[in-house]
């Protein structure tokens, strides 16, 4: 039996994305800076899944997830998921939160990457990162986050050359989705530069967006977006920011009239 690891894995993306890859017949390790209710996710999918408490910002802690994850067979799939979206302008972050947001989203990232292709090696197997359509362009309320996501976007298809140059069989993948209807997003809905996130006619579902990932498995596709036209949008906005940030202005507006109300 081959195996693989998810951190981030206690709820949300990280726990669906876990049953998929059950369902294929891995062992998966989940981790999760909650370590009581990561081994009750990882219970809940059944024998071939345990759950490991661990801080994605420290990279010892990532090899010990890839040591345990070796010892119920060949590493084979590693999802970078963990991760954190604190909502405010940037300078009206305190340091502790900006700090908390680059080593969990994008060093935590990092260090699993890092994990993942030393334990795979030569033997090869595959990369998942998630990042977010705020990665892709700008993103007003959501500044820090964004360009943690960014960062990890580049990353993922820097390290896929290195391999590449590097002349290992391993594949690294990168999932940016839209807003999903997942707790890290619902922490937020009340808050005033959140609004955007409300703005494309309806939050994604955690199991739609995991279905997408694991598809990802199945091809060498680096980069997915979901969805398509709200990537469009971002993308543009990247590539005309001046135009962009007043479509944003616009979208901003309408996503606090759609927020979801208690």
């Amino acid at each position: 039996m081959s195996s693989a690891v998810v951190t981030g894995a206690a709820r949300g993306f990280g726990l669906e994305i876990a049953r998929r890859l059950v369902d294929r017949g891995l062992f998966v390790v989940l981790c999760d800076i909650d370590a009581d209710a990561v081994a009750a996710a990882a219970a809940s999918l059944g024998s071939n899944a345990v759950g490991l408490g661990a801080d994605v910002r420290d990279p010892e802690a990532h090899r010990r997830v890839a040591a345990e994850a070796a010892e119920r067979g060949e590493l084979s799939v590693w999802v970078n998921n963990a991760g954190v979206a604190p909502t405010a302008k940037m300078w009206e972050h305190g340091d502790d939160e900006v700090r908390q947001t680059v080593e969990v989203n994008f060093l935590g990232t990092l260090y699993g990457s890092r994990a993942a292709v030393d334990a795979m090696g030569a033997r090869g197997g595959q990369i998942l990162n998630i990042a977010s359509l705020a990665g892709l362009g700008p993103v007003p309320g959501f500044g820090v986050y964004a360009a943690t996501k960014a960062a990890v976007v580049s990353l993922s298809v820097s390290l896929q050359g290195d391999i590449d140059i590097a002349g290992l069989p391993i594949r690294v993948h990168v999932m940016c989705p839209d807003a999903a209807d997942t707790r890290m997003v619902r922490d937020v809905v009340d808050e005033d530069d959140a609004a955007l996130l409300f703005s494309g006619g309806g939050l994604l579902s955690a199991a739609d967006v995991a279905d997408r990932t694991v598809e990802l498995l199945d091809s060498r596709r680096i980069v997915r977006t979901m969805p398509a036209w709200r990537a469009g949008i971002v993308r543009a906005g990247a590539v005309l920011p001046s135009v962009g940030l007043k479509v944003l202005r616009v979208l901003r507006w309408w996503g606090d009239r759609q927020r979801p109300t208690a």
